[in-house]
């Protein structure tokens, strides 16, 4: 595709790039968002921040005007993207809601629907979970076990989930349940939206390597889903779910955001710490400059298809197996960069980044699994796109 941009796409970006001079509260392109011991207020923080950039309409760009956006368009998102990452900004608190559940609203939802909840998922009002992922459903979702019956108004929802982003602060969740029990196993599902704050929804924290608790479980215990938050038929959710997952895989350009800032604050470490002088150093970081410009372009190949009207289809896919994979080596590059520091944590002396380097690098040991892991995605791009086989499954 032609990547030199129109005159409304260059002054789209014009005008986002003046607006977040004028309102950044750090230094444009070179300062950082305060960090936070405490998750709560780092949301809070998110959540303020979200609201200024809502308010000006620079969250869901591309979303019709009458709910917040500004009808600009796959394009025009990727363009506020890539400006929100020069300058360094945080990224969306709301991002769930941003990249998952306001797109399937968008395609599925009903008209009320849309009106009730995606302006209030702009400002950050209100924050989303995801709530697909079980303790044996999880590369394998279409074995979840999320029961929801039949009662008179709606559903009586009973189950687990597991991994579920933020969901100790958030107001809503997308669920997938299962509502035809003696249906197929990927038939029978629907995509219910459940209120957090329900009776009978509890919320655990679950501890990570990064010290954090970003993930929860999340139990439910005969909580009552009435008949107006079903997204799309009854017994359909597998079908409206695919939708939420191929923005999470590589449609939303939210993780070139993220690597694009990392290999930036890369280059300015190895800088410091004199590893352009060593011509191995040089050529990893090389390595890792050219794998984001490449995750780029295949950036841009998703939304030229979105931007045309097109499915994006298994590109989803092959965006986040290259993410991904990219992703572990650009951080075993952070590590080598570091040397003797590479070990240390928060607190210790002569660390640079005081730990977040090492945050980081943990954090996304984790990237080939969520978002379904990267076997699964193997086998979409060789079913989907190379036109192979699927392997006979063995007999019993």
């Amino acid at each position: 595709m032609d990547l030199r941009p129109t005159p409304a796409e260059q002054a789209l970006r014009d005008d986002c790039r003046a607006w977040l001079h004028e309102n950044l509260p750090w230094e444009y392109g070179r300062g950082l968002p305060p960090r936070f011991d405490d998750l709560a207020d780092e949301v809070a923080f998110g959540r303020d921040w979200q609201a200024r950039l809502a308010g000006a309409r620079w969250v869901g760009v591309a979303w019709p005007a009458e709910y917040g956006g500004r009808d600009a368009g796959a394009v025009g998102h990727y363009v506020v993207t890539e400006e929100l990452a020069r300058a360094r900004a945080p990224e969306l608190v709301g991002r769930i809601g941003i990249n998952l559940v306001g797109p399937t609203l968008l395609a599925h939802g009903t008209p009320e629907q849309k009106a009730r909840w995606l302006p209030r998922i702009l400002s950050a009002e209100e924050i989303w979970c995801q709530l697909f992922s079980e303790p044996g459903a999880g590369s394998d979702l279409a074995s979840l076990t999320t029961r929801a019956r039949r009662v008179g108004g709606g559903w009586v929802l009973d189950g687990q989930k597991v991994w579920t982003s933020y969901a100790q602060f958030a107001d809503w969740g997308v669920c997938l349940a299962r509502t035809d029990p003696d249906a197929p196993k990927q038939q029978g599902i629907s995509y219910l939206v459940v209120d957090m704050r329900s009776s009978g929804v509890e919320v655990r924290p679950l501890r990570q390597i990064t010290d954090e608790s970003e993930f929860n479980e999340v139990f439910f215990s005969e909580v009552f889903v009435p008949e107006d938050r079903i997204v799309g038929p009854e017994h359909e959710g597998w079908r409206i779910a695919n939708s939420t997952l191929t923005h999470e895989r590589g449609v939303n350009p939210r993780q070139l955001v993220v690597h694009a800032q990392l290999v930036d604050e890369l280059l300015r470490l190895a800088l410091d710490q004199g590893t352009f002088d060593d011509h191995r150093g040089a050529q990893r970081l090389a390595e890792a400059f050219v794998e984001v410009q490449m995750f780029r372009l295949h950036n841009w190949r998703a939304i030229s298809r979105t931007a045309k009207g097109e499915a994006p289809g298994p590109v989803g896919s092959i965006n986040k197996l290259w993410w991904s994979e990219m992703s572990k080596r650009l951080h075993d590059t952070v590590m080598s960069v570091l040397g003797p520091a590479a070990p240390l944590w928060r607190g210790a002396r002569d660390n640079p980044g005081d730990g977040s380097w090492q945050r980081s690098w943990l954090y996304y040991q984790a990237s080939s699994i969520w978002a379904g892991t990267n076997e699964i995605q193997r086998n979409l791009v060789g079913e989907r796109t190379l036109g192979l086989p699927r392997e006979p499954k063995p007999a019993a």
